[in-house]
């Protein structure tokens, strides 16, 4: 009888892990089962492959059925400068735990080290890779996660250079802690909506730290975008919101820390701007609220044209920037309040913290030199210094309505959201 309820125990447990996990298989080099490909062909759906540490020359693996694809201890899979590694066209795919290398450059194809091809629910976390032209690359997929990667490039001219994360048509995409560098863009999205890009850290990318268009309902959250060419690109987009996130050091003849163009309806809160040639550069951008920021020691704060309209530039610190802002129009249909400016000379006589004086932003000697570049070598000698007070007391080429009615006398302290 015992023997009998225990037979029945084992088989009711081994149906349940089999149809929870499925069979294991184990890769190793020098072994029966040496190749990831061949395991993945034996494989059942809901199967788990275990790979062992060793160098398998493999490439293109495709990854049709649900599987969880696991590296111990990063074995390498070298594609020897050929196609791409690993291409999954199955829904529920887990890979992690590998370090893929050497994916050759193309002109006629966007060779990646992991493809997603049409896919939802898969999850590409913790791996390793170097020099593998695009990274990881995600088209026409839905409800998947890239988490954790390390993704690092030898890109030397951009003509020839891959993404390190490339999405193209995705809804609900999770990119969340990865590290990339060295690629033309670090990330790049198109027509991806409703997704979350967050605590990743791009630098020395080629072109964009973060490139995105015809993205919507997005939200880019924590992340770190240093010395690329430039910081981010959001360009014809809408409802985007950015929050926490630090631009440094993009610097550069056309560099900025974030290009908003063609963009409408989004909101940047907390962000920081350090050391950029332009903190933000808007052309065509309106109804954005850029709150509670901190611009600090870029070449111009702000670079708002005149065909940006219903922005509201509210609580924001301007520290220690060569120029606050700067447009190209007489006339302005933007809200300037409550921000703190270091340029500020003003005076607070009822000691309320805000200057009685109202504050114009926009320096004429940044007009000069926005035409004439070798002006720059006059920015701090007496006769440019004469002309911006005469400029602020009878203002006729900076626009008047730019103003802070109500400007800071000190910088402004407030907590992370």
């Amino acid at each position: 009888m015992k023997f009998t309820i225990g037979l029945i125990l084992f088989f009711w447990v081994l149906i349940g892990v089999s149809d929870s996990w499925g069979h294991v298989w184990r890769v190793k080099p020098a072994s029966e089962l040496a190749f990831i490909k061949k395991a993945v062909q034996l494989a059942q759906p809901k199967d788990t492959i275990l790979v062992y540490p060793g160098v398998y020359n493999e490439n293109l693996i495709e990854i049709n059925k649900p599987l969880v694809l696991e590296g111990v201890d990063f074995p390498i899979i070298d594609g020897q400068g050929g196609d791409e590694i690993l291409v999954v066209t199955s829904n529920q795919v887990h890979i992690r735990g590998f370090e893929l290398k050497n994916i050759g450059a193309s002109f006629l194809k966007d060779r990646a080290a992991i493809r997603l091809n049409q896919v939802s629910h898969v999850k590409v976390e913790n791996n390793r890779l170097n020099n593998t032209f695009f990274g990881i690359y995600l088209q026409n997929s839905t409800d998947c996660q890239v988490k954790s990667n390390i993704i690092t490039g030898s890109a030397i001219q951009e003509i020839n250079a891959g993404n390190a994360i490339h999405v193209w048509k995705g809804n609900r995409i999770e990119i969340i802690d990865n590290q990339v560098r060295h690629h033309r863009d670090g990330i790049y999205l198109e027509f991806v909506d409703q997704s979350l890009i967050k605590g990743n850290t791009s630098q020395f990318n080629m072109r964009y730290g973060l490139h995105f268009m015809f993205s919507n309902y997005d939200r880019y959250e924590a992340n770190v975008f240093e010395q690329n060419g430039s910081g981010v690109a959001v360009m014809f987009s809408k409802h985007i919101k950015m929050f926490n996130n630090h631009f440094l050091e993009n610097w550069g003849g056309a560099s900025y820390g974030i290009l908003l163009k063609e963009i409408s309806d989004g909101l940047m809160v907390h962000n920081t701007f350090e050391r950029n040639t332009v903190g933000i550069y808007a052309e065509g951008a309106n109804r954005i609220k850029i709150e509670k920021n901190t611009f600090l020691h870029n070449g111009k704060a702000m670079d708002i044209k005149g065909n940006c309209l219903n922005n509201e530039v509210i609580t924001n610190n301007f520290i220690g920037n060569t120029f606050e802002v700067l447009t190209n129009s007489k006339s302005n249909l933007n809200h300037f309040e409550g921000n703190y400016w270091s340029q500020y000379r003003g005076y607070d006589l009822d000691r309320d913290g805000i200057g009685d004086v109202p504050y114009r932003p926009v320096n004429l000697f940044s007009l000069v030199t926005e035409k004439v570049p070798a002006a720059h070598m006059l920015l701090h000698s007496f006769l440019v210094r004469s002309l911006e007070l005469a400029e602020r007391l009878f203002p006729q080429l900076i626009p008047a309505s730019l103003i802070d009615k109500k400007p800071m006398l000190k910088p402004i302290n407030y907590d992370r959201i």
